[in-house]
């Protein structure tokens, strides 16, 4: 993953715990990079490392933690730092899952090495519709979760999000249900 996700997880701790905290955390972590930069690609063992140390310090699960991480994903560092694109990916929460499948080719522009996941939404109504999420990483869908929660923050809509199928049981990807 790129440096800008770890620097993601700083900021996140940081901003709500403070910066001693965040020494903890990546003491805990083993992690011996000072710093990361956001351009950089880094193994991706870096952030499950440092989301096991939060989930740790913290005593969260590390599903909260990527809940919690997904939401100031959206929330704080893509709209602050990539305002533009954010906005280009529609005006309603609904057009934005919609226009999801698409997003990803954008961000590959800023970030070239980047290895996205792949979103397709089916079974789209009024107010619900499948999102589901195909990826390389495996045990990310719940920071998908939380990036679906920080949309709807973002569009300040209510959202209900329920798993219906995950590769845990076998399937060959994740859907997610999301009705506002």
């Amino acid at each position: 993953m790129y440096g800008i996700v770890n620097k993601a997880i700083q900021d996140l701790v940081t901003s709500n715990f403070g910066e001693e905290k965040w020494e903890i955390i990546l003491e805990k972590s083993g992690i011996e990079e000072d710093f990361f930069i956001s351009g950089e690609a880094y193994d991706d063992a870096i952030t499950f490392k440092l989301a096991q140390a939060v989930s740790e310090e913290m005593n969260l699960s590390l599903q909260e933690v990527l809940i919690a991480f997904g939401e100031w994903w959206v929330v704080k560092t893509t709209k602050e730092k990539y305002g533009g694109l954010m906005e280009s990916g529609g005006s309603t929460f609904k057009e934005f899952l919609i226009n999801l499948p698409l997003f990803h080719n954008r961000v590959m522009l800023i970030y070239p090495k980047l290895t996205p996941p792949e979103f397709k939404v089916s079974d789209i109504s009024e107010n619900n519709l499948n999102l589901h999420y195909f990826s390389k990483r495996e045990g990310l869908q719940e920071f998908v979760r939380g990036l679906i929660q920080g949309l709807a923050i973002m569009f300040g809509v209510s959202a209900t999000i329920t798993l219906l199928q995950t590769r845990d049981l076998g399937d060959s990807h994740e859907i997610f249900n999301v009705s506002w």
